[in-house]
């Protein structure tokens, strides 16, 4: 069975940066059982209700402003799924959500800069899956639960976001500048609910996790982490893949549940 995965994308740069993170990125897909496809959760694209993006092959979304432009050059040109549309679909609906569709949108950076690192062939259909930000993290586990059936079917069930996110206080010129003392304190305090099963505080972690408002000012790059702990299933076995740090404040730690 896949696991699913967790991976923090960071800056858009990634592909571009000498860092320990895109190292791990480009190795990661050799390590893991090759899907059938992708079903990529990524922080950007928000949406008040379930969408996935139904197209022949995906466009590569640059969204964002101000960076090299040999990013802007960069392409993805992933296969879509219909079939893995439909699926999803289906299993939402048993659980009881509703799926919406998109037939125009491609991958945003959240989507392509991990994959591109990690199925650099682009040769894995992928499709992508919206997160609704404004409804918090105990509905994202339970959008990934019903995502769950997937992984028996080889699918990747890949949450794309970041495990410390806070970009008004990153080191701008430094990709490894040091951390604030309070990026290490959240993640040993999230690492630690997830690696003992801890998942009531981990819905609550902006109460009871240490520096939560610094660590995440924004929610919704935290939220595909639950997704993925949520495909897991009840009984998932997490293991941190990868830690390290950009830019001092943008935490790039990785987990796959099993």
């Amino acid at each position: 069975m896949v696991p699913s995965v967790f991976v923090s994308h960071g800056a858009p740069t990634l592909p571009l940066d000498e860092c320990p993170a895109r190292t791990f990125l480009k190795g990661l897909g050799a390590t893991l059982p090759r899907p059938s496809a992708v079903l990529a959760v990524s922080a950007h694209w928000e949406t008040e209700t379930p969408t996935v993006n139904l197209v022949s092959v995906n466009d590569t979304i640059h969204d964002f402003s101000g960076f090299p432009d040999a990013l802007y050059e960069m392409r993805y040109p992933a296969h879509g799924s219909r079939a893995l549309v439909t699926r999803t679909q289906q299993v939402l609906a048993e659980a009881g959500f509703k799926l919406e569709v998109d037939e125009a949108r491609g991958l945003d950076h959240g989507a392509w800069v991990p994959l591109m690192l990690m199925y650099p062939e682009a040769d894995v259909p992928v499709v992508q899956l919206s997160v609704q930000s404004d409804l918090g993290p105990e509905y994202h586990m339970k959008l990934g639960a019903a995502l769950a059936p997937l992984r028996s079917e080889d699918v990747l069930v890949l949450g794309t976001g970041g495990f410390v996110h806070n970009l008004w206080s990153r080191d701008r010129g430094r990709i490894d500048g040091p951390e604030p003392p309070w990026v290490p304190e959240f993640s040993d305090w999230v690492h630690a609910a997830i690696t003992h099963g801890r998942t009531a505080d981990l819905v609550r972690y902006l109460k009871l996790a240490p520096h939560a408002a610094l660590a995440h000012p924004e929610e919704e790059h935290f939220l595909p982490l639950f997704v993925a702990l949520g495909a897991g299933g009840v009984a998932a076995k997490p293991e941190r893949l990868h830690e390290s740090t950009t830019f001092g404040t943008l935490r790039m730690d990785a987990y796959a549940f099993t």
